[in-house]
């Protein structure tokens, strides 16, 4: 039931949002600008798979140099900073006081978002890496550490000084993700960068941190939103709660082990790829706690809801293809083919992504008082969103599929090969192009709700009917 419409606005805009208001929307717009870079990069290189030619005089932007760009600029730009900013303010609102020390997280925004920018142009100009997301030059990448540690240092804060004995799962996942990603990051770059090993113990390390970021550190940023937003939305408590710190458990401890799938075939000891696929079997329970507690995410309706419900569909299916795809039987097929980037597209744009877009649009409202600027522009780019992610997974698991089959027939060549798949790749370059459109209606839709917001009187009261009042219930967990 709605309330009188000035009490319902004001439970929902807190003191916790307002002063957090400027460092959290410097993080969540500064993710959004990273966000259309890296897809006007995805769409240079979905070019240059069907039409090599393209920017081929240009060094900068040659396919390898092309892609580390568009991978660092999604992951450390678009990922990162969005994803800090809704775990800060998860453990805000949860914690019952203010965040503190916000000026450094602006100074770590400010370090991390120049880190990402210099590092960029050392990889257009040659000076990078050959380990995936670790591709920034050695020298910028001890500064995103530093930077890193600065933002997370109010999180941690608004953990350990929190007003309740009790804890949240979206406090157990926003927690691990600022606490374990400076680990694995320092320790990445020890083995590989700075004391880097030798032999193949590169490959294994190599494997690890790519894992261990996905599943230590981007997929619990995604459920640190939605398992605050969807309770808050639905109004009741999650479905099979109390299964949630086994799926969180079996994350932590089982999650980055399953990095040696990658190695099935390669110069490493043959147990490493087995324990990794064991350990993927066993990650599966996280996958169905997930689809256990998250029942009631599909009987709601809003904006949010919708984003997260495609998000939480998405982290679901990568998690059962990974699985597939990492017994030896398929992945002697699949692992080097364009199946992988299908993979990769479905596990960060259609999971990850989904889920810190629900996030984003429940929040920015409350950190503003204010609603959106345009409610056609937030349809519009979810539904094209939403298109471009299928479209783009669905041509790439094609040619993937098409390009295995050919690639175990020694009688084919590449180039009749490519032939195959260049109409799939073609269609995958229009995805890539919508989902460009579809993310500067949000870019424009958020500077347009911000400016609004900066415009209103600072005193100036939440705009009525915005929110509904909340049940007992969310006002307990808010």
């Amino acid at each position: 039931m709605i309330n009188a419409p000035t009490n319902a606005a004001s439970a929902e805009v807190t003191a916790i949002d307002t002063q957090a208001r400027g460092p959290l929307l410097l993080l969540l717009g500064s993710g959004l600008v990273w966000l259309v870079a890296s897809g006007i990069l995805a769409l240079i290189t979905s070019i240059q798979l069907h039409t090599p030619s393209f920017m081929a005089d240009c060094s900068w932007l040659t396919f390898g140099r092309a892609q580390a760009l568009r991978e660092t600029a999604f992951v450390y730009g678009w990922a990162a900073n969005a994803g800090l900013g809704i775990a800060l303010w998860v453990l805000g609102r949860l914690g019952g006081e203010p965040l503190r020390g916000l000026n450094w997280v602006v100074v770590g925004t400010l370090f991390w978002n120049t880190g990402i920018a210099v590092g960029l142009v050392g990889i257009a100009t040659g000076d990078m890496t050959s380990f995936s997301l670790l591709q920034l030059p050695r020298y910028v990448q001890p500064l995103l550490a530093f930077a890193y540690a600065t933002i997370a240092i109010s999180g941690v804060l608004a953990w350990s000084g929190r007003r309740t004995d009790g804890t949240f799962a979206s406090q157990w996942y926003a927690v691990a993700a600022l606490i374990l990603f400076p680990w694995m990051l320092v320790a990445a770059q020890a083995v590989l960068l700075w004391m880097p090993v030798r032999g193949t113990v590169q490959a294994i390390a190599a494997g690890w941190y790519t894992q261990a970021a996905w599943s230590l550190w981007l997929a619990p940023l995604g459920l640190a939103g939605a398992y605050y937003i969807v309770p808050k939305v639905a109004g009741r408590v999650l479905s099979t709660y109390e299964s949630a710190p086994l799926g969180f458990w079996t994350l932590m401890f089982v999650g980055a082990w399953t990095g040696g799938r990658h190695l099935v075939g390669g110069p490493v000891p043959a147990w490493i790829a087995t324990m990794a696929v064991v350990a993927y079997s066993l990650l599966i329970f996280h996958y169905i706690v997930i689809l256990l507690n998250f029942r009631i995410a599909f009987k709601a309706g809003g904006t949010a809801l919708k984003f997260i419900r495609v998000g939480l569909v998405a982290y679901m299916l990568v998690g059962i293809f990974e699985l597939i795809t990492s017994f030896r039987v398929m992945a002697i097929e699949t692992q080097f083919t364009h199946l992988a980037t299908a993979l990769e597209q479905l596990g960060l744009y259609g999971g990850i992504s989904m889920l810190f877009f629900g996030a984003i649009y429940y929040m920015v409202p409350r950190l503003m008082g204010s609603p959106w600027a345009s409610a056609g522009l937030a349809t519009g780019h979810r539904v094209v969103v939403i298109l471009g992610v299928l479209l783009s997974v669905v041509a790439l698991g094609v040619a993937g599929c098409m390009q295995g089959a050919a690639l175990m027939d020694a009688k084919n060549s590449f180039a009749s090969i490519f032939g195959q798949v260049r109409g799939a790749l073609l269609v995958n370059t229009a995805a890539q192009a919508m989902l460009i459109g579809a993310n500067l209606l949000l870019l424009v839709n958020f500077v347009r709700t911000a400016c609004g917001c900066c415009c209103r009187p600072s005193d100036a009261a939440p705009t009525p009917n915005l929110f509904r009042q909340p049940s007992t219930l969310e006002a307990q967990a808010s």
